[in-house]
């Protein structure tokens, strides 16, 4: 038998274990998030080696809807990390496929249909060819030219349109951009629904209209969906990203990004993940890929551009990191765990290791954002 004293010991230390996990949480070594990058897009480039071909689900779609606009804003991120020309040429292939337009047309209002236009931008930095900013530039100008400002009525489309506001008020050192955005934006806050999708008590957004109180979760709580949050936040993290210091209304997206950066560390689950339902658990519980990547997508930005505590923000990313490598990956790459499309927690359900969602893409596209900071950190 140990002496009393040796047992105590040891029970001290494993209550000390237990107290301080995120402690233990260590940032994953660069190689290995690369790997995990190039795993999850070879699988994809290997099931659609033809980026125009048409999305099939209940219907036929062109591959040049928000879904597959997301993914290309992950390849982006990664061709950034990794500069493999066959990441370049399989983006502007699809450009080109497409002719460089907007789904419906330069008349075309719908934020999901502008999402193209951040990879069509960004691949005009690289290489300014006139037809990649043709279209997507001659719509958003429209969006300026008019009086509208409730486009916006879903919190989605903050992160589908915003950056490309901010890409052409770079491009063109224009601010009639930054303000056109921040209008639209600014109405989506404190408009929509009533008084706004946005709760400043809580630091979250509401998806939509349906989901402004009184509407409520079963616990009680504000139905808070993690996947339309991370749109939000992968928004704020876009448009800070490429605009200048100087430019109107940055203050305000800089103090966005700060109050949602807030709300969501007590949200974390143990296992690394965010639930569907931020703040009821019990509703549709469990883990899910997609919100969590745009979460550690914006807290690993935050923490490399010098906006968020490192002591405080590395263990989560590292964990979440950790459950997302760990717990999504198949052996050839296929991602798990990523509620399909949808606007809430019960949407595309049950989300599982096997759950194939409707739409691939959209899931790679934010894994991709996330390895392409969690990549960056020291």
């Amino acid at each position: 038998m140990l002496p009393i004293a040796t047992t105590l010991k040891s029970l001290f230390c494993a209550a000390l274990l237990l107290t301080l996990p995120a402690a233990a949480q260590k940032l994953p070594k660069k190689k290995a998030v690369l790997k995990s990058m190039t795993l999850t897009n070879d699988y994809f480039l290997r099931k659609w080696p033809d980026p125009g071909k048409e999305i099939v689900t209940n219907i036929a779609r062109p591959s040049h809807i928000w879904t597959r606009g997301v993914y290309y804003e992950g390849l982006m991120a990664l061709y950034r990390t990794d500069k493999q020309p066959r990441y370049y040429d399989y983006a502007v292939d699809w450009g080109t496929k497409h002719q460089w337009g907007i789904r419906k047309g330069i008349t075309d209002r719908n934020a999901d249909d502008h999402c193209a236009g951040q990879t069509y931008l960004d691949l005009y930095q690289i290489d300014p060819k006139p037809e990649r900013l043709h279209d997507i530039k001659a719509s958003i100008d429209l969006m300026v030219q008019s009086p509208k400002i409730d486009d916006w009525n879903w919190i989605d489309a903050l992160q589908m349109a915003m950056p490309v506001y901010a890409k052409l008020g770079v491009i063109t050192r224009d601010t009639a951009y930054y303000e056109k955005m921040y209008r639209i934006y600014n109405y989506s806050k404190t408009q929509h629904g009533g008084h706004g999708l946005y709760n400043p008590q809580d630091k979250l957004w509401w998806r939509d209209k349906d989901f402004v109180p009184p509407y409520k979760e079963p616990n009680g709580e504000g139905c808070y969906w993690s996947r339309g949050n991370g749109w939000v936040v992968a928004a704020m993290v876009r448009v800070l990203d490429v605009m200048p210091k100087d430019a109107p209304h940055r203050a305000e997206y800089e103090q966005m990004y700060l109050a949602m950066m807030q709300a969501l560390p007590p949200l974390q689950r143990p296992d690394g993940f965010w639930n569907v339902s931020l703040h009821d658990a019990t509703h549709f519980g469990g883990k899910e890929m997609s919100g969590t990547a745009l979460f550690v997508y914006g807290m690993a930005w935050g923490l490399n551009n010098g906006m968020l505590d490192r002591a405080k923000y590395e263990p989560i990313i590292a964990k979440a990191w950790k459950g997302m490598v760990t717990d999504c990956i198949h052996k050839d790459g296929f991602l798990g765990y990523v509620q399909g499309t949808g606007k809430e927690p019960k949407d595309s359900q049950p989300v599982n290791y096997t759950h194939q969602p409707d739409f691939e893409d959209y899931g790679l596209g934010c894994f991709l954002l996330a390895g392409s900071e969690v990549y960056k950190l020291k």
